[in-house]
């Protein structure tokens, strides 16, 4: 079919039927074909091992005879002897490679370590008895790539290995085998959503593979809801289509479980704390999981007890005026049926409200009565206690008055009994 279509492409070459960058190809193939193929080729310097002398070919192979095939050995079978079939190989790889690795590696072991296997052996005991203090000194002197270098060729291997594979169970088989320090996996995570970001319309290839890792290790569940908090929170600077991709990620994310539903609790509908890119953001996101599971299982899924407080940003019962918000904006988005447990509320929140009024107002009256009793108590305290201080003053006045009064009488009567004394001794002098 080849040769045909090569025909027919030069017969049209002749007849000017073809394109001019098509025609300027042919004509360098042919140029190529009529140089034997000087520029290419068949096997690369580096690869050329075996002398020609030496090569076997299966030129002289006929399609009329029959050969054995070896079909056993497209199966797995144990060799018991294993060891000395590998022997036997290593001896045919000295003869055909020949001894330069092995000398490669025997002088780069006397460079680095330098000398004899007894010297190596003694500064293995010599690390193993040395302090604990040298791990700290080398890393202190540890050298660090603060360029994110690595960071990059890590971005870079996995952004290529997304865009090369086949299918999503592929792309995870590939993925895997990337070496991640401990404390990477989050770029994994943070590259596969940015790879689904970048796309023109969503492919469920991405829902998948975050779907697949998510099921692999917990660890990967806890990095796509702190990617899905990020996410929320700088919504506004992505582009309405980016915004789509992101926004249906999360959704299959959700509807199959794989990121826990507790990632909801980043959203608070309410005027003051949305945008909005932030609302067509909920509106795509809650669309597409209701397409998934349908509204009825949707609802379940929202009243499920264990789940409810995670929910209360979602779906606000702290005023009247942002349950009415939420209401609207579930009605403007065609999800009016999750806002049932809603409306029963926003219907007896004037009761709720008149109550706790009437609750409160009590309480100002019980205080009101407990300080008036207070101030009452302590002013009879503090009558009782002036009552007291007079009746005390009055009654040391009173015997203070009553020990002077006898006081003067004594000495009334001393003078009395003086004069009665001095007048007998005037009287016989006279």
């Amino acid at each position: 079919g080849e040769v045909v279509e090569l025909v027919l492409y030069v017969v049209r070459l002749h007849e000017g039927e073809i394109d001019k960058r098509v025609q300027y190809m042919i004509e360098e193939l042919f140029a190529i074909r009529r140089g034997k193929y000087a520029e290419y080729n068949r096997v690369a310097s580096e690869l050329d091992l075996v002398e020609e002398e030496d090569q076997i070919t299966h030129d002289h192979l006929s399609l009329m005879e029959s050969y054995n095939i070896e079909d056993k050995l497209n199966y797995f079978t144990s060799d018991p002897d294993y060891l000395e079939n590998e022997e036997k190989y290593e001896e045919i790889k000295r003869d055909i490679v020949g001894d330069a690795a092995s000398e490669e590696d025997g002088e780069g072991q006397g460079r680095g370590g330098g000398g004899s296997d007894s010297e190596d052996g003694d500064d293995e005991r010599e690390d193993e008895e040395a302090p604990s203090t040298a791990g700290t000194i080398i890393d202190e002197h540890a050298i660090s790539d603060q360029t994110e270098t690595n960071l990059t060729n890590l971005k870079r291997t996995i952004y290529l290995t997304i865009m090369s594979s086949l299918d999503f169970e592929d792309c995870a088989h590939k993925l895997m085998k990337v070496k991640l320090v401990p404390g990477q996996e989050h770029v994994l995570c943070t590259m596969i959503l940015e790879c689904c970001s970048q796309e023109r319309t969503y492919l469920k290839f991405y829902g998948l593979l975050g779907q697949r890792f998510c099921m692999l290790n917990r660890i990967h569940r806890q990095n796509f809801d702190a990617c899905f908090a990020q996410q929320y929170s700088t919504i506004h600077r992505l582009e309405t289509n980016k915004l789509r991709n992101v926004a249906k990620f999360f959704a299959h994310l959700l509807h199959s479980d794989a990121l826990p539903w507790e990632c909801l609790g980043y959203i608070h509908l309410n005027e003051e704390e949305t945008t909005s890119s932030s609302r067509i953001f909920i509106k795509i996101l809650l669309q597409e999981v209701s397409e998934y599971m349908g509204l009825q299982r949707l609802a379940e899924r929202f009243r499920d007890p264990l789940l409810a407080p995670h929910f209360e940003g979602l779906f606000p019962k702290d005023s009247p005026r942002n349950t009415r918000f939420a209401i609207n904006f579930f009605i403007s988005i065609g999800l009016g049926g999750l806002t049932e447990d809603l409306r029963e509320w926003l219907k007896t929140a004037p009761k709720r409200a008149a109550e706790l009024q009437q609750q409160r107002e009590k309480e100002r009256t019980l205080s009101l009565g407990q300080e008036s009793s207070s101030s009452s108590s302590s002013t009879d305290t503090s009558d009782s206690s002036s009552d007291s201080d007079s009746s005390s003053s009055s009654s040391s006045s009173s015997s203070s008055s009553s020990s002077s009064d006898s006081s003067e009488d004594d000495r009334r009567s001393r003078k009395r009994r003086d004069q009665r004394r001095d007048s007998p001794s005037k009287r016989t002098r006279r």
